[in-house]
């Protein structure tokens, strides 16, 4: 079984979303010891963003492309067999300005491609990754869970992922982390007692 571990806070060592989604993984590999584990930290190694230049050098001949088109290829084409590969991913996902990371959102615009994680039929699209399990560890300063805000991240990370055919996600939850040291001391505890206790019981 191969797990696919993202992180895409900028605030390193700081981060709660990355403390968090550490100790999903760590709970996963603890009931899956056969687990692959492969790390991707998009804040330290981040992807560019989705541009005009990389539709180009998809659509460029192999013989024709430049220097610059192929490492763009190529790193494209290795961060969605990475996503294509894995079975269960972890994904830590802070909300920023009511969204996700934008390094996130570069993530997310190289897994979703048409004819490898979805199609167009007749009747509507179809998802291409069913069989896959996603967790979703959210955080946020404020409280947005089950609010209009969550629109641009909850809602649409749910979105995402079911068009592409995933079913199986699951949301840890720690918001109101700016609300002062009881709160976030609330909502860390809170969060962890779901990791131990909900997700893998």
């Amino acid at each position: 079984m191969k797990l696919l571990h993202i992180d895409s806070s900028i605030l390193g060592d700081h981060s709660a979303s990355r403390q968090l989604s550490h100790s999903v993984v760590e709970s996963w590999q603890a009931t899956h010891v056969d687990t692959q584990v492969v790390y991707r930290d998009l804040a330290s190694d981040a992807l560019g963003h989705f541009s005009a230049a990389s539709l180009a050098a998809a659509g460029t001949p192999v013989e024709e492309r430049d220097a610059a088109q192929i490492l763009e290829v190529q790193s494209n084409e290795a961060t969605l067999e990475e996503f294509l590969s894995s079975d269960v991913m972890v994904i830590g996902a802070p909300m920023y300005n009511f969204t996700i990371p934008s390094q996130l959102k570069a993530w997310i615009d190289r897994i979703t491609v048409a004819g490898r994680t979805f199609r167009y039929t007749e009747s509507g699209p179809v998802g291409l990754c069913g069989g896959k399990k996603v967790i979703i560890v959210s955080t946020a300063g404020g409280l947005h869970v089950g609010q209009p805000s969550s629109v641009g991240h909850e809602d649409l990370l749910k979105v995402l992922f079911t068009f592409i055919g995933v079913t199986d996600l699951e949301f840890v939850f720690a918001h109101g982390l700016a609300y002062g040291d009881e709160s976030r001391a609330n909502a860390m505890a809170a969060a962890q007692k779901q990791i131990k206790e909900a997700l893998f019981a």
